[in-house]
């Protein structure tokens, strides 16, 4: 590859971690020439990739157009679905991908299992965000006064026999949901069905969609859902890193 624009990719890369550098702190972090340096940097300032405020630098306002448009053609099924692919053949159970839309969770993607005995859910399909591992794990990572505002306008309607109708006993699950960093459900939207979902986080850190791996009850017992959850974790860590996501999780 060229040097120099693996030189320029280094030298952007810093400010990653640091708002603003003097062309010093730039020469110390990445032991170039300092004249080296200074010459980058000038040509990204002419490119609008940088800007100069006094003796500091700072990334300039032509990333925020590229990353805007990067955001926006971005097409998160696409993104996801050979990741889900690679999901189903290690469960064996079926995958669904949920995004949010208003109130509500959208299933925009799935890949079928196998197995003779399924739950059946289509692409198209919506849910009540308090309702199943999928639509709640949305919620759970929702900004917190947005969670608030959403609990405290919405009815909760038993849909299954363990649908949560009680916004308290709600809240110390999400709450719960939060700190383990997964959704876990059984008969919740269906009767009978199980599901155990995690967020996917964009360049922004915010949760932007739902991936899940969903079952029949008897198929997600707690040995299956602590030998599922590794992996679903690490597939959804894979979608977000594509989506530009470059934190921990």
């Amino acid at each position: 590859m060229n040097k120099t624009v693996l030189k320029t990719k280094e030298l952007l890369d810093l400010f990653l971690d640091c708002e603003r550098l003097t062309l010093p702190e730039m020469v110390e972090r990445l032991q170039m020439p300092k004249t080296s340096v200074y010459r980058m940097a000038q040509s990204l300032v002419a490119l609008g990739f940088l800007q100069k405020r006094g003796d500091h630098y700072e990334l300039g306002l032509a990333l925020l157009t590229f990353g805007s448009l990067v955001a926006e053609r971005l097409d998160i099924r696409r993104v996801a679905l050979p990741v889900m692919e690679r999901l189903k053949e290690a469960t064996n159970e079926a995958v669904n991908l949920v995004i949010r839309d208003g109130d509500e969770a959208l299933y925009i993607e799935k890949v079928e299992t196998s197995e003779p005995v399924r739950v059946y859910t289509k692409v198209g399909r919506r849910a009540p965000l308090y309702a199943g591992a999928c639509p709640r794990v949305l919620l759970a990572f929702m900004d917190k006064a947005d969670r608030e505002r959403y609990l405290e306008q919405v009815e909760l309607v038993k849909i299954a026999k363990h649908t949560v109708t009680d916004k308290e006993a709600l809240r110390r699950l999400l709450e719960e949901d939060r700190d383990r960093g997964y959704t876990v459900s059984y008969s919740e939207l269906e009767n009978y069905s199980a599901a155990v979902a995690v967020p996917i986080f964009n360049h922004e850190g915010a949760a932007v969609a739902g991936l899940s791996v969903a079952g029949p009850e008897q198929r997600f017992s707690p040995d299956d859902v602590a030998r599922i959850v590794p992996r679903l974790k690490q597939a959804a860590m894979d979608i977000s890193r594509e989506l530009g996501f470059r934190g921990k999780g």
